[in-house]
C-alpha cells in the first residue's frame, strides 16, 4: 500500500510540474554594443548634494532600486573663484558607475539631499525610445587629449540635481558633446533624509569653501 501511495504522489508531482511554464532566473541579457552603460552625478558649482538612492525601470518593465548614490561631483574652488549659476555647456559624466546587465532605461528615479540649503528633493524622467537609440548610435569622435578619431557611443546619463529640486539629465560619451534629455522639477521628500530614518540629521554640512560662496552670493534659484 506504501509503495503504491508513494508512486501515485510521484505521479501527480511529475505531472504538475509539466503542467506549469518555467521561469527564466535572471533578466534577459542586454542586447547592446557596449559592455555596460553609466548613470553619473554631478551638481552646481558649491551647490553640493548627497544622492541618497537612484532606481531605474528598464525597456523590459524591470524595476531596480538603490543602484547608485553618493557624493554629486561638484566643484568648489576657493575664494569664491567659481560661478554656481547655470549648467556647463557640455557637461562631463560627473561620479558615475556602470550599470552592468542592466537594460537601457525607460525611467529613472533619483533622492537627493541639497545640503546647500539643506532640503531633500526626489524626481523621476522617462527616456523616450528615440533617446535610447541616441544611446546604441555609434558616432565618429575626436579625443584631442590623444589626437585620435575613434567610434564611441553616448553610454552614460549624466544626472545633474540642484537647489529648488531641479533635475537635469543628458547623454554623454567620452569626446562627444552631451545631449540634453531631461529637465524636470523635483518634490520636496516630506519625510526628511534617508526617508525619516537620520531623525531629521543630514549627510554634512556643506564644505567651507562652499558655505562661504552662500554666505556671500546666497543660492541662485531659478538659474538651472
Amino acid at each position: 500500500m506504501i509503495k503504491h501511495l508513494a508512486a501515485w504522489l510521484t505521479v501527480l508531482w511529475l505531472s504538475g510540474c509539466s503542467s506549469h511554464t518555467s521561469l527564466a532566473p535572471f533578466p534577459p541579457k542586454p542586447d547592446l554594443p557596449y559592455r555596460a552603460w553609466y548613470v553619473g552625478l554631478q551638481a552646481p558649482d558649491y551647490m553640493e548634494a548627497w544622492v541618497e538612492q537612484i532606481d531605474l525601470t528598464d525597456v523590459n518593465d524591470l524595476m531596480y532600486e538603490d543602484v547608485f548614490g553618493g557624493v554629486a561631483s561638484t566643484r568648489t574652488p576657493a575664494d569664491n573663484r567659481g560661478d554656481a549659476r547655470g549648467w556647463p555647456e557640455n557637461p562631463g559624466p560627473g561620479s558615475s558607475f556602470p550599470m552592468t546587465g542592466i537594460d537601457l532605461p525607460a525611467k529613472v528615479t533619483v533622492r537627493w539631499q541639497s545640503l546647500a540649503e539643506p532640503q531633500v528633493y526626489r524626481a523621476s524622467f522617462n527616456l523616450s525610445q528615440a533617446t535610447r537609440a541616441e544611446m546604441v548610435k555609434p558616432r565618429n569622435a575626436y579625443c584631442a587629449w590623444r589626437d585620435e578619431h575613434e567610434i564611441q557611443y553616448l553610454d552614460t546619463i549624466a544626472i545633474g540635481v540642484a537647489p529648488g529640486g531641479v533635475v537635469k539629465a543628458w547623454l554623454v560619451g567620452p569626446c562627444l558633446d552631451a545631449v540634453e534629455i531631461a529637465h524636470v522639477q523635483g518634490e520636496i521628500n516630506p519625510v526628511g533624509p534617508y526617508n525619516g530614518k537620520s531623525n531629521g540629521e543630514f549627510y554634512r554640512p556643506p564644505s567651507p569653501n562652499a558655505q562661504h560662496y552662500i554666505d556671500t552670493h546666497g543660492i541662485p534659484f531659478g538659474s538651472w
